[in-house]
């Protein structure tokens, strides 16, 4: 994680500050962290989830957002953009600002090596804060394997691995589901030592 210079910035100023920067950032209790740019495979796994739910929910009562829009944890003082959400319910916004999710039910992360531990640990801590949250994936994209954890009851959470034995994953909390191939469809895995190797240390992503 790279962070901003200044020790300890409020949320009001992070916000400030991100709506003018040509960059998206995390903010972590007071902490700015910028995002890198997310790799080829990354992309590719984001909008394959993203296109197939969005075209699965055309005539439900599910709305899914990819990558842009921001997720605040007030209980955690965290700002983040996680790479899938989708919503069960129509979406609360923090203070009416339209681009501020307070609910989702479902959220996906495509994982890199870096942030992969912070994604499966604090990241997935804070959104258990959350009381719409029930599902959460943590996709890989050096290889076909999935992490699907499931709520079943207070403090309780059932984990569910894929891998390229497996042929589809379907979800517990909305009806959907996406075959592997679909899923990481075009995916390039021998690309990923590369891409890793000429961009340098990532960032939080």
């Amino acid at each position: 994680m790279q962070v901003t210079q200044q020790q300890h910035y409020t949320p009001e100023e992070y916000l400030q500050l991100e709506e003018a920067a040509d960059y998206k950032s995390e903010y972590i209790d007071g902490q700015i962290i910028p995002m890198a740019g997310g790799t080829a495979n990354h992309n590719r796994i984001s909008l394959n989830l993203g296109s197939a739910l969005n075209f699965a929910f055309r005539q439900q009562n599910y709305e899914v957002f990819v990558g842009d829009l921001r997720l605040w944890i007030p209980q955690k003082r965290i700002y983040t953009y996680p790479d899938v959400m989708i919503l069960a319910d129509e979406p609360e916004f923090f203070n009416n600002r339209r681009d501020i999710i307070l609910n989702p039910q479902v959220i996906v992360e495509v994982l890199s090596k870096s942030t992969k531990g912070y994604d499966r640990e604090d990241k997935f801590e804070a959104y258990r804060t959350i009381s719409s949250f029930q599902e959460y994936l943590l996709i890989d994209q050096t290889r076909i394997h999935v992490e699907q954890f499931s709520k079943t009851g207070k403090k309780q959470w059932n984990l569910r691995e894929y891998d390229e034995e497996d042929k589809a994953i379907a979800l517990v909390s909305v009806p959907f589901e996406i075959s592997l191939q679909d899923l990481y469809n075009k995916v390039k895995f021998e690309l990923v030592e590369l891409e890793t190797e000429s961009t340098g240390t990532e960032k939080l992503e």
